[in-house]
């Protein structure tokens, strides 16, 4: 065989080296990255294409800032008479519903039928008036679903309904899924607040930080994991002060207004879209009610930063 033709060969069929792959983007108003390891370089720059195209789908079917999603155009009809719905939006309804009865209506959906009127990068928020024109309005329990037509109908006039508490997880999911279908089985996927993890980082835990709310550089504490999801929910992701008050999107049902008994709720657990919705219920519920109720899941652990500063753990954290 000549020399060349021999080389030829050995480079068509030596393994190619395997590496750390990652992507990351602004999508669905936050930082999205995508990152794992695989043994083929083409392969994974398809895969990672195919993650963010993932991204970008369940954002065009779920903003609330599109004309065109599928969740506006609920938000446009409901009120009119039941619609049929895709498949997986009616699931992540049925299991946001899920959680805000299991909440009391911590975690509620019907948030933005107030939270609409929020603008916080112009500063803006409603008075007292506009608010009790619609707080009526935020209510869990408007909202029906039926499986066996797999629709939707809102019970009242004013009704909305946003996922801003629950999709950012549902997409890590998504996206985790994917890379594990195609056979990775060491990944990361993270959205804003909300990150899952597959696997380990190749023998070793991921080590993932919790912000400190009042320094972006800073942290209250690291975390050793592997295989699964955490979401931090904090009064600094969407904010703006005015006379002494922190105005930020974390909404009270109760009130329409920002809750303030944290500063930031981080969650662990197995399921980025249990994590996702439980650290946004933790934080409306507050220090005790949201720790018992975290207390109460198994599987599920999480970090309290109080508004003194100090930070409070539940039982499976601090006997680790």
């Amino acid at each position: 065989m000549p020399v060349a033709l021999f080389l030829t060969v050995m480079l068509c069929t030596a393994p190619a080296l395997a590496a750390w792959h990652s992507d990351t983007q602004s999508k669905m108003g936050t930082r999205i990255e995508v990152r794992f390891w695989h043994e083929d370089a083409a392969e994974a720059a398809t895969l990672l294409s195919a993650a963010m195209a993932e991204v970008d789908r369940i954002e065009a079917a779920m903003s609330t800032y599109r004309e065109s999603s599928e969740i506006s155009h609920v938000n446009r009809n409901a009120h009119a008479g039941a619609i049929v719905i895709s498949e997986e939006l009616f699931i992540l309804l049925e299991r946001s519903l899920e959680l805000s009865s299991r909440t009391g209506g911590a975690f509620d959906i019907t948030y933005d039928s107030v939270g609409q009127l929020y603008d916080y990068r112009e500063r803006e928020r409603p008075d007292q008036a506009a608010i009790d024109a619609r707080l009526a309005a935020i209510d869990f329990r408007m909202v029906e679903l039926t499986p066996a037509y797999r629709s939707i109908r809102f019970l009242a006039d004013g009704v909305r309904i946003n996922l801003g508490g629950i999709a950012k997880g549902h997409t890590v999911e998504a996206v985790i899924n994917l890379l594990r279908d195609a056979g990775v089985e060491h990944a990361l996927a993270t959205a804003g607040g909300d990150t899952r993890l597959l696997g380990d980082r190749m023998g070793k835990p991921w080590v993932v930080g919790i912000r400190d709310p009042d320094d972006a550089d800073g942290l209250v504490t690291r975390l050793a994991l592997a295989d699964e999801a955490i979401s931090t929910s904090g009064d600094y992701e969407r904010f703006f002060d005015e006379d002494g008050v922190r105005y930020h999107h974390i909404l009270n049902p109760d009130t329409g207004r920002s809750a303030g008994a944290l500063r930031s709720v981080t969650v662990i657990g197995p399921d980025a879209i249990m994590t996702d919705g439980l650290s946004t219920s933790v934080f409306v519920l507050g220090p005790e009610r949201g720790m018992a109720l975290i207390e109460s899941l198994p599987g599920y652990e999480a970090i309290l930063v109080q508004p003194d500063h100090s930070v409070r753990f539940s039982q499976g954290l601090i006997s680790q």
